[in-house]
């Protein structure tokens, strides 16, 4: 028996945990009280990286598509078959009629991260799409316009807050998003202890809500007229204090002029005494931070919130405070190795919404397949995803795989999205692959450092994720002429993660090495959060400008928020043990009492004369669903809840646990017409719907 220690890389949270083998196979997980993040905490996902390695469904070689079903194949003939149809498809319809989508996964993989973007750009296509733009963009696009790169996020630092205010975020069941911050309830608690106060904005009496000193609902999508107010009210009451480095807060009160507590009460619902005392009290508190995440960035105004989030921890002198909100210091640093973003240098095909670093909105995808013409994507490539459970209008998604002429998924299952493909390649699985968080260090609480040697030892037969995209690459760029660049590539691509890690520990801050890394229990503690600004801001002028063009331009349509039309309005859920799709066939994740309902407020069932576990119809633009509806106090008057994930059991996926889950695909009635005018990201939250008696 042998205890080795590795992270959880399920989530943002990335807990320290303790696997505990004997005789080849996983008996134990716990936490590990010695990571200096996570200090023992863990979730229930944790416990199922178990399942995720014994899954009898789990895919172990690439398989084809055939007449007679799906046939195992080799990699070295797998990798042809897919270059040669990938090149074949672009030399004859243009590079563009290839797309990717990458899903959420692979920002937890390591491989991922070093030699997915290599392999990417040798297809040289404009038609990226990925969970970026059902999640957090507009986080990453007020970054890149207020600090200069789209990946220089400040953090709440919740180990020296003294007053928290988060809107649209859950992190009791997230465990922090855009925020790693593991062991959230300890954390939560701890500010309290301390004397200070958690405040939640948000449409359900979420657990966050629950346990924090101040819960008020809001109206969904109005989020941003109860920010402006608050920045409305801090500038009125003579409280804005922004760094001298920070410009544009004439222009700012200007625009905020008009959007006084009483005009917002009457859009949000929230009184406009509670905004004025809100507003009061984080001007006031010694050390506060705001903090919005899925709820406010997956609606028709996310830009505008997440701008609305950062000005008002600028203007009441909370960012790059001690208390406040801050940027990580990480080992490695990720911002080196990623772009710094950049909007609308194109746009769709179809639609015309912009791109941003690179990426088009995933809710334009099933239309770039489906609409003939000039840029039509006639393949794709999917790496760890399933868009047709988790993003807008999963039908027409499922639709529009069907009709490719060819499809190749870098996936361990055949799922509701990998059904369609013609070839899957599978990566092993996690326990079986070295791991250091490149991403999550750059939005973690506190500076730690962490490497992971594999658990187990990988089968001989096997691939890594980043074995896969090196020999997809490596075989796209032999079909180049010789040039600098192609041996610059072939370079880059045949790096291991492991060698391109220790060379970023080396040159970053703190002269670490993986040697260094791997000989320390449970990992580095590097210490708090440290001030930074205005020398780490990407902008050459290091000065922040609050007064963005392209957020005040949208301004003007938050009048439309006036036209409430009494439907009721959908957003999303998320559950502890769920995590999005893809681990619904983990059996201790699934077990219990069924999380699919819909939750409606009883005042809005008895006027429907709808009835508790009743089964009932929800529509929208994009279609209509059946599921049952819980009465539930815990859901704001006028709004309804369902979780995103759902929807298994579909012709052709092998799931053989999740096939077994109940519930229809929230994405099924989100509108991929929906959008955010700015980032074009998916409005998945605030959804007019329509819910009647099913007959």
């Amino acid at each position: 028996m042998t205890v080795r220690r590795t992270s959880c890389n399920l989530c943002e949270a990335i807990c320290g945990v303790l696997v505990t083998v004997e005789d080849g196979r996983v008996t134990d997980i716990r936490g590990d009280e010695s990571d200096p993040l996570s200090r023992g905490h863990i979730c229930p996902k944790a416990v199922a990286l178990r399942d995720l390695q014994e899954d009898p469904d789990r895919l172990t070689t690439p398989v084809r598509r055939t007449p007679d079903g799906w046939q195992e194949i080799g990699w070295d003939a797998a990798y042809e078959l897919v270059v040669d149809k990938l090149t074949g498809i672009q030399k004859q319809h243009g590079r563009n009629a290839v797309g990717l989508y990458l899903g959420n996964p692979n920002v937890h993989s390591l491989g991922a991260l070093t030699h997915m973007p290599t392999m990417v750009r040798q297809l040289r296509t404009r038609n990226k799409f990925s969970a970026t733009s059902i999640d957090q963009l507009p986080h990453m696009l007020a970054s890149y316009l207020l600090y200069g790169h789209q990946l220089m996020v400040a953090v709440p630092d919740i180990d020296r807050t003294s007053y928290l205010l988060m809107l649209g975020a859950n992190p009791l069941a997230s465990n922090g998003s855009m925020m790693t911050a593991p062991g959230f309830g300890r954390r939560l608690k701890d500010v309290r202890k301390r004397g200070g106060k958690v405040v939640v904005i948000d449409p359900r009496r979420t657990e966050t809500a629950a346990v924090a000193d101040e819960h008020h609902f809001v109206r969904p999508g109005t989020d941003a007229a109860f920010l402006l107010a608050l920045i409305h009210e801090v500038i009125a009451q003579g409280a804005a204090r922004p760094a001298e480095y920070v410009d544009g807060l004439t222009t700012v009160e200007a625009l905020v002029e008009a959007w006084t507590p009483e005009r917002a009460a009457g859009i949000t619902g929230i009184p406009a005494d509670v905004i004025r005392r809100v507003a009061r009290e984080f001007a006031e508190a010694d050390r506060a931070a705001c903090y919005g995440r899925v709820g406010v960035s997956t609606q028709q105004f996310g830009a505008v919130c997440q701008w609305a989030i950062q000005v008002l921890n600028i203007i009441t002198g909370n960012l790059d405070r001690p208390g406040g909100t801050m940027f990580p210091r990480p080992a490695v640093n990720a911002l080196l190795g990623l772009g710094r973003g950049h909007i609308g240098v194109w746009k769709s095909r179809v639609r015309g919404l912009p791109e941003f670093g690179g990426e088009l909105p995933v809710s334009t995808m099933a239309e770039e397949i489906l609409t003939p013409g000039d840029g039509q994507i006639r393949a794709m490539v999917t790496v760890a995803g399933n868009p047709v459970l988790s993003t807008p209008n999963g039908r027409k998604l499922d639709e529009a795989l069907g009709s490719l002429e060819f499809m190749v998924a870098v996936d361990p299952y055949i799922n509701e999205t990998t059904r369609h493909a013609d070839v899957i390649l599978p990566p092993a699985p996690p326990l079986e692959r070295d791991h250091y968080d490149v991403i999550f260090h750059q939005l973690a609480v506190r500076n730690t450092a962490r490497w992971n040697d594999a658990v187990l030892p990988k089968p001989a037969d096997a691939r890594h994720d980043w074995e896969i995209f090196r020999d997809l690459g490596l075989a796209l760029v032999r079909r180049t002429p010789w040039s600098r660049r192609r041996v610059q590539v072939t370079a880059r691509l045949r790096l291991s993660p492991r060698r391109i890690v220790d060379t970023g520990l080396r040159i970053g801050p703190y002269r670490l090495s993986v040697a260094k890394l791997r000989k320390s229990s449970g990992g580095v503690d590097l210490g708090p959060l440290q001030p930074a600004l205005p020398g780490a801001l990407h902008h050459k002028s290091k000065r922040i400008d609050l007064a963005q063009r392209m957020i005040l331009d949208d301004l003007p349509r938050l009048d439309s928020l006036n036209d409430l039309d009494g439907r009721l309005l959908l957003i999303g859920r998320r559950h502890l043990r769920n995590n999005n799709s893809w681990m619904h066939n983990s059996a201790r994740l699934v077990k219990g009492r069924p999380r699919h309902q819909l939750l409606m407020n009883p005042g809005d069932l008895a006027e429907r004369a709808l009835t508790d576990g009743q089964l009932v119809t929800v529509t929208s633009a994009a279609g209509s669903i059946s599921v049952e509806v819980a009465s539930s106090n815990d859901i704001m008057p006028g709004v309804v809840s369902l979780p995103h994930g759902f929807g298994h059991n579909r012709p052709g996926a092998r799931l053989t646990i999740a096939n077994q889950v109940q519930g229809p695909s929230a994405n099924d009635v989100t509108d991929a017409g929906l959008t955010d005018a700015v980032a074009g990201t998916s409005a998945v939250n605030g959804v007019p719907v329509t819910v009647t008696a099913s007959i």
